[in-house]
């Protein structure tokens, strides 16, 4: 049995998950052998997080349901906690309540001091403007894989007439007038600006019309969590959302979307691995995107009413892959692919679109074996379908290619779970750091490992 030490990043564990969590941990992880059976995916990091913001626009307690243990739930949590909010657990594993009777403003040291690496406090801004009239944001973290501006979300704030305030400290937001509805559009469908639109519009007064909107699954879920609580949303052909603003907001009770990143990184480790893995709670209808090219590199999967089973229906195939916004193919997607796909007989190439510094987590891949070429500036190929962006790079990955172990260090998240399979691919022993980190959307990580026949020890 392995140790499994861990801690969430800046919170106390929640003994409940039987793991503790730590970010300097060190697995020494023996490959090449299959990962087969059954692991569970519980609510979307990318929702659940957000929902738990939302809590704080009710009047009345709210409940969230299939809540992962993971650290930026964690982290989240202590926010709210530091706002005023009460929080508890439920009965049913995974379920969190939330009071914001009690809610008062909070520090910028206090905010820093629990925000941890985690961008969530920005999202805060809209419903604290609305409860409290001021909303503090310190210095943003998250993974390091780009630059993700804030302009959208101050731009934003500023139509619905929010002042925006910049110090040594942050950045102190203030609504001494009230917010009232605005029309934006976004130069690009964000998911982070969409949701600081939608959690600002809806108790502002009259309507905002929202142009360029992103419309991913875990958006469409937060659009359902707030018309629970009263809101009034419609969205409208070519990404266009209208919210009619409304005086006030009561509690939900709700159950997250799935978390189709997870499912996605699970159904990529079976296809690497040459192993066979049950998605427990994976849907189809969020996943048809990267069904499809799964389905292209050579993977098999059985939808089935509790899940979706995964694994190789014959040799890797190689593939092109564009990255984008919904209905695209997820940039969380390409990281776990493309170990994979050192494995496919050929060329692949992946177009990242989205972020402008997310291929960097190759170059680890290169260390154990894998022949993969970065161009900076992204490849004008024929047959392309998404738009160039400036910011966009391309990974051409030559296979199949042996890998070996390696002594590597986690970038960030979903690199990180994918240095993770590559070393559960290659031969050989790996030395893998800073696993903590995929702490931050992975629930039970270890765990679930151990469960589907992974070799391995933390050493550290």
């Amino acid at each position: 049995m392995k140790s499994l030490l861990n801690v969430a990043a800046g919170a106390e564990t929640i003994a409940k998950s039987g793991e503790k969590h730590v970010n300097g941990e060190v697995l020494a992880i023996r490959g090449g052998r299959p990962l087969t059976g059954r692991v569970e995916v519980k609510g979307a990091k990318n929702l659940v997080t957000k929902a738990m913001v939302a809590a704080l626009l009710g009047e009345t307690t709210s409940t969230l349901r299939d809540v992962p243990d993971i650290s930026d739930v964690a982290v989240v949590r202590s926010l709210l906690e530091v706002h005023g909010v009460r929080v508890w657990d439920g009965e049913e594993e995974g379920t969190l309540h939330f009071d914001p009777s009690g809610a008062v403003a909070a520090h910028f040291e206090e905010i820093d001091a629990h925000a941890g690496a985690s961008r969530i406090p920005i999202l805060f801004c809209g419903p604290l403007l609305h409860l409290l009239g001021e909303a503090l944001i310190p210095d943003l973290g998250g993974c390091r894989i780009g630059d993700r501006p804030i302009n959208f979300h101050m731009d934003a704030l500023r139509a619905f007439g929010a002042v925006v305030d910049k110090s040594y400290e942050g950045i102190r937001i203030t609504a001494p007038n009230g917010l009232h509805g605005a029309n934006i559009e976004l130069p690009y469908p964000s998911v982070g600006a969409t949701e600081q639109v939608l959690l600002t519009a809806v108790k502002a007064k009259g309507t905002t019309e929202l142009r360029g909107a992103a419309i991913e699954p875990e958006i469409m879920d937060l659009i359902a969590v707030l018309q629970k609580m009263g809101a009034i949303i419609s969205y409208e052909p070519n990404r266009v959302i209208l919210i009619e603003g409304v005086d006030s907001l009561q509690g939900y009770d709700h159950r997250a979307i799935f978390d189709r990143n997870e499912a996605a990184s699970w159904a990529c480790a079976a296809l690497a691995t040459d192993g066979d893995i049950f998605v427990g709670g994976a849907r189809q209808q969020e996943m048809l995107t990267f069904l499809n090219v799964f389905r292209k590199a050579g993977g098999w999967f059985d939808v089935r009413e509790d899940g979706i089973q995964f694994r190789r229906g014959g040799a890797i195939k190689p593939v092109v892959v564009e990255t984008d916004v919904h209905p695209g193919f997820m940039t969380d997607w390409q990281q776990p692919l493309i170990v994979a796909l050192t494995q496919a007989e050929g060329v692949s190439t992946v177009h990242e679109t989205v972020y402008e510094n997310r291929l960097g987590f190759t170059e680890a891949l290169n260390q154990m074996g894998a022949d993969i070429v970065v161009h900076p500036d992204g490849i004008d190929a024929p047959g392309r379908r998404v738009a160039r962006r400036a910011l966009e790079q391309a990974a051409v990955i030559n296979g199949p290619t042996p890998l070996h172990g390696a002594d590597v260090v986690v970038p960030d998240l979903r690199g990180g779970y994918s240095y993770v399979i590559a070393a559960l691919t290659a031969e050989g022993e790996s030395v893998v750091r800073n696993i903590g980190i995929i702490r931050r959307g992975y629930e039970k990580f270890l765990t679930k490992l151990e469960m589907l026949g992974a070799d391995f020890d933390v050493i550290g």
